[in-house]
């Protein structure tokens, strides 16, 4: 067991590679076998790493999560700053500005209104949780738009990693909230047609709720919805981190 030990400390991030693929895997697998498609398993990935660095920090007493102990301390690199912004420029290159701008100015207001509403809508929750100070309410805000938003906007202004854990929580209830409802409300807004699902994604956001709401719904109406949420995710990182939170600085000083 010692070998093993001093092995997988010396090749932790390989380790750790291995580790999230097969988190991805199971959760995929819980997403369609156990709650028929109706939580991506994005969420439930999201979920089960939030409960794994909670229980890793809680058995270490350390402030990297499950990275404090050894054998898993590649979650410290791959859970970093520059494989955290490598994801989202990734994602972010797989979207068309020539494609969105066919749904014309009510695709490009959708995004503003979407991230707007979901910010605000997030503030208001923070300022309920108790939260008062411009940090912690635009990093909660930025959360409600996205689970990936929340984080990026928490590490450039410096939000503290209980406040950046509450954004991705939001932004994981937001995820399932919106591919549980999708289905439910789609005849009811007209959400059969690509530039409905560019509009409808633009206003929602979330990437994997968005996705996973549309292929419940009309699965050709996917890559619609997911293009302009992952321009949302884009604009988000963009907005929250600079104008909004100078605005927040302005009215909670």
């Amino acid at each position: 067991m010692e070998i093993i030990s001093k092995f997988l400390e010396k090749n932790g991030i390989v380790f750790t590679f291995l580790v999230v693929s097969l988190i991805i895997y199971f959760s995929e697998l819980i997403a369609v076998k156990v709650t028929n498609k109706k939580i991506p398993g994005s969420a439930i990935a999201i979920i089960i790493g939030l409960l794994l660095a909670y229980f890793g920090g809680v058995a270490t007493g350390g402030e990297k999560g499950i990275a404090d102990i050894k054998i898993f301390s590649g979650f410290g690199v791959l859970g970093g700053s520059m494989f955290r912004d490598f994801a989202i420029v990734s994602t972010a290159m797989g979207a068309s500005f020539i494609v969105i701008k066919r749904t014309g100015w009510a695709g490009v207001l959708s995004l503003f209104l979407g991230i707007i509403l979901s910010f605000i809508g997030g503030v208001v929750v923070a300022l309920l949780w108790g939260y008062r100070d411009a940090v912690s309410l635009t990093t909660i805000g930025a959360g409600a738009c996205t689970y990936i938003v929340g984080p990026v906007t928490g590490a450039a202004i410096g939000a503290s990693s209980e406040v950046m854990a509450l954004s991705i929580a939001a932004g994981v209830v937001k995820a399932v909230f919106v591919t549980i409802v999708t289905p439910f409300v789609a005849k009811y807004i007209g959400l059969n047609n690509p530039h409905t699902a560019m509009v409808f994604g633009g206003l929602m956001g979330t990437t994997s709720g968005v996705s996973a709401g549309l292929a419940a719904t009309d699965p050709k109406l996917v890559p619609y919805g997911a293009l302009t949420a992952t321009f949302y995710t884009g604009l988000g990182c963009l907005f929250c981190p600079s104008l909004l939170f100078i605005m927040m600085k302005f009215v909670f000083v």
